[in-house]
């Protein structure tokens, strides 16, 4: 009997040279950049609103989220349309990123825990490190990356 191992999908997209993963069930959609409507008194790394099919969709720019510095917009730059899971209700984001790789699968045992010390990010925002080929991918855990606890963070 062949026992199937559990893998999880997940999309990987850049920020500066780090790769991230966030698993394909939270990504509702990837959009090319359009005008941002910016909204007042707003945290620095909210850039404001854009029209989606009708919808207001909140952006933010993940690089200036994770105190990356920030770039100009290349071809590249997108809006991924992100599910975020409040604890209360579900609410849509668009989490700008450098660009979208690829869909990739990894299987749960090449998924090590976060390291706890001399990571640039906070802990809760990684769920885990996937192992690929022989380089890893720091998997979000990205309903605590947007969550209302994190909204000045």
């Amino acid at each position: 009997m062949l026992i199937k191992e559990h893998t999880a999908s997940f999309l990987t997209f850049k920020l500066d040279n780090e790769v991230f993963a966030i698993n394909v069930n939270k990504v509702l959609e990837i959009l090319e950049m359009k005008p941002i409507t910016k909204a007042p008194k707003a945290p620095a790394f909210m850039k404001g609103v854009i029209n989606l099919r009708g919808n207001i969709l909140p952006v933010v720019d993940t690089r200036n989220k994770f105190g990356m510095e920030e770039i100009p917009f290349t071809i590249d730059t997108c809006i991924v349309v992100l599910n975020i899971d409040t604890g209360n209700e579900s609410l849509l984001i668009g989490a700008i990123v450098d660009s979208v790789q690829e869909v990739i699968e990894i299987p749960e045992e090449k998924i090590q825990p976060a390291p706890g010390i001399g990571i640039a990010f906070k802990e809760e925002f990684i769920k885990g490190m996937g192992k690929v080929d022989e380089s890893f991918v720091m998997i979000l855990n990205i309903d605590k990356v947007f969550s209302v606890e994190n909204a000045f963070n």
